[in-house]
């Protein structure tokens, strides 16, 4: 986009020949230009030449890409929409009330994407249903909390058999040397349930309809630890999808608009560490975390 200086100096005084032939080179390269264009757009979607939209197919407003999540509400999803549009993408945001339901949606095509799920949750779905549902993108890492309207510090409480892993689960907890009963419960049904335990760990997604602030959870886990990177939460598609440009552009519109990353930080209560791993680094992940999986089984 630099100014470009001619190789040769034009001629000071230009006779009508030297008129004719420019404009016959000029009509000439608008041609060739044109037919360059034409051809370097022969295989991208149709745009609006006005608004650069996308007229037709996947990302037009007939067929708009749609998003699953949960948490639909969230402030930062109308202000990524409105970025994706001024790129000449029209999504749709699709709310799910619960976490079991996105990755089915997804699998049977009524979703182009969903981002509501860390790489741990997504390895354990791909395993139980069969399935090779792909991360293309990070977005966060969002550290659990444990919250309570009865005390105000945790510590010790519980101690998993061997150290405990990724995949531990109730069963895995030393009831000899915990100091408390540990029942699991729907993730949407923990704020309701908390004043009726000691503790309960509550989602990010759930903290605000609880009625708490971020700061009021007495324990949290650590994001900065090196082997977080499982947790990390992402935009998922089909495995078909993996390499889809247009689905591409939108994991970096997310990554790259200042009002949205402003939008995750604000809503997560400044606890989010936001994310632009690599594509093939997420993949990796899953690929250990699924062999782990099953390894275990």
């Amino acid at each position: 986009m630099s100014d470009q200086t001619p190789l040769i100096a034009a001629p000071k005084k230009r006779g009508r020949l030297y008129a004719i032939i420019v404009a016959t080179l000029v009509v000439v390269i608008a041609i060739v230009v044109g037919i360059f264009i034409a051809t370097n757009n022969s295989n991208a979607a149709p745009k609006d030449a006005a608004s650069n939209a996308i007229t037709e197919g996947k990302g037009s407003t007939a067929d708009p890409v749609k998003i699953g999540v949960v948490g639909a509400s969230d402030p930062y999803w109308a202000d990524y929409t409105e970025a994706a549009a001024a790129e000449g993408i029209s999504v749709e945001v699709i709310d799910f009330a619960s976490y079991e339901l996105p990755n089915p949606a997804l699998t049977e095509g009524e979703l182009d994407l969903n981002q509501f799920q860390h790489i741990v949750y997504l390895a354990q779905y791909n395993e139980a249903a069969g399935e090779d549902l792909t991360p293309i993108g990070a977005t966060a890492i969002y550290p659990l909390a444990l919250y309570s309207t009865q005390y105000d510090s945790s510590a010790g409480l519980i101690e998993l058999k061997d150290g405990g892993t990724i995949f531990a689960t109730l069963d895995d907890i030393d009831s000899a040397k915990s100091r408390v009963t540990v029942t699991a419960l729907e993730a949407a049904l923990a704020p309701t349930s908390l004043p009726d335990v000691a503790a309960a760990i509550i989602n990010n997604d759930f903290v605000a309809d609880a009625g708490l602030e971020f700061s009021d959870a007495i324990a949290t886990d650590d994001p900065s630890d090196p082997n977080a990177l499982p947790y990390a939460n992402i935009f998922a598609a089909q495995a078909g999808d993996a390499d889809n440009e247009l689905f591409q552009r939108l994991v970096d519109i997310y990554q790259s608009t200042t009002v949205v990353q402003d939008g995750v930080l604000e809503t997560s209560g400044g606890t989010a560490v936001l994310l632009q791993t690599p594509a093939d680094d997420l993949v990796a992940s899953l690929a250990k975390v699924q062999s782990d999986i099953r390894a275990q089984g």
